[in-house]
């Protein structure tokens, strides 16, 4: 059996009111105090600098592993490449100006030849100086031609739950 606790000072006990105050009075001071000390410091410190955006290395954009597009896969394809690229963009901390040139480096087989057969008249410096928007439009005016979307559309709007497979549905909405 553990041994009792007596008081051996007559001090009256402290009520919740005075505990409740005495902690917030400490708290008072320790945030001034924070305060201050913060103060000083950004004083003796030089003024801080915005972030300089650098420039992302054709080395950094592969390092986030973008994929290939052949350009034969269909629309379906070419928007998952879409969205892949950016994403690598995004990761990569990708300037608007290195886009185009970084992305035809993802291109293949016929969307090479493609590229290639586009970039030929103007020059390829001039060719990678077009925004990433337009190239996105020139890749679709080619790639997803208007017969194609009304394809898919068609197939959409006909689109039929077969038995309880509810998943395949799901997959091929």
């Amino acid at each position: 059996m553990p041994p009792k606790r007596t008081s051996t000072s007559e001090a009256s006990a402290m009520t919740q009111a005075a505990i409740k105050k005495l902690v917030a009075d400490s708290v008072t001071a320790a945030l001034e105090a924070q305060a201050a000390n913060m103060a000083n410091t950004d004083n003796t410190t030089r003024p801080r600098e915005a972030p300089v955006a650098r420039k992302c290395s054709y080395k950094e954009f592969i390092s986030c592993q973008p994929i290939n597009f052949k350009g034969t896969k269909g629309v379906v394809r070419l928007i998952y490449w879409f969205e892949r690229t950016e994403s690598v963009f995004s990761h990569s901390n990708c300037t608007e100006d290195c886009k185009v040139k970084f992305a035809t480096g993802t291109l293949t087989e016929e969307a090479l030849s493609w590229w290639n057969y586009f970039a030929q008249p103007i020059g390829i410096e001039e060719a990678y100086k077009i925004t990433w928007v337009k190239f996105k439009k020139l890749l679709i005016k080619n790639y997803y031609p208007r017969t194609e979307v009304q394809k898919m559309e068609d197939e959409f709007y006909h689109l039929t739950v077969k038995g309880n497979d509810l998943k395949t549905y799901v997959r091929r909405f």
